[in-house]
């Protein structure tokens, strides 16, 4: 009846990037915790999608095809695109956090579509399983993001600049040529364990994060 593919398979990939649009409705209402908590499910879901879908053994090319092209549209929004519109909700509006959400969202954009290139060229020659990715994956930012808006609770004035600064940096480690090792089960744990502990705190003390527009120091776009 619909174009697309609605088997589990992509159930956790669907769910994420609904919570990617609920949490920036949250955001621009003010409501940085539930805002951060819904980036932080974000990351939840897309680190289990993949074993999901590979749970599915007699997927048709087209499938998996699809499913790497709709993880990488919903990572678009879930990590680069919400992250931004976060920033923008709780910083001043000037040049400056303009220019790093504008950066961040591109950065991450030009590293989905290099990795699809990537993907689609090592399922053609048959080189296996990734072993490694180059830079830092776009996913981390649910991890990252979340503790820097934490971290700006503390005093408001002082930090109203970190959260797009760390934009800025995360979007150069996002299409840096380092090499990361590429995640599996302890190394997973290990990342929902940190998760863990940052939704605990972000449950916990997300109400004390405000918006920082009053600390504007520079000129307003």
């Amino acid at each position: 009846m619909f174009i697309g593919v609605y088997n589990y398979t992509v159930l956790l990939t669907y769910l994420g990037v609904t919570s990617a649009v609920i949490g920036m409705v949250e955001a621009m209402n003010g409501n940085f915790r539930t805002a951060i908590l819904c980036l932080l499910i974000c990351g939840l879901c897309d680190m289990f999608d993949g074993t999901v879908a590979r749970t599915r053994k007699n997927r048709t090319t087209d499938e998996k095809r699809f499913g790497v092209q709709i993880d990488s549209l919903c990572d678009v929004i879930c990590f680069g695109v919400f992250p931004a519109i976060i920033g923008l909700c709780l910083c001043p509006i000037n040049v400056f956090t303009v220019l790093c959400s504008v950066f961040f969202v591109l950065a991450g954009v030009i590293r989905l579509a290099y990795f699809n290139v990537q993907e689609q060229s090592r399922e053609e020659t048959g080189d296996g399983k990734r072993e490694y990715y180059l830079g830092m994956p776009i996913t981390m930012s649910a991890l990252i993001m979340p503790a820097v808006a934490l971290v700006t609770a503390i005093d408001k004035v002082s930090w109203a600049y970190l959260y797009p600064t760390c934009l800025a940096i995360v979007g150069v480690l996002n299409i840096s040529r380092f090499r990361v090792k590429k995640p599996y089960l302890v190394g997973l744990l290990c990342i929902a364990a940190i998760g863990a502990v940052v939704f605990f705190l972000a449950f916990r003390y997300g109400g004390s994060i405000t918006c920082l527009k009053g600390a504007n120091l520079g000129s307003n776009v």
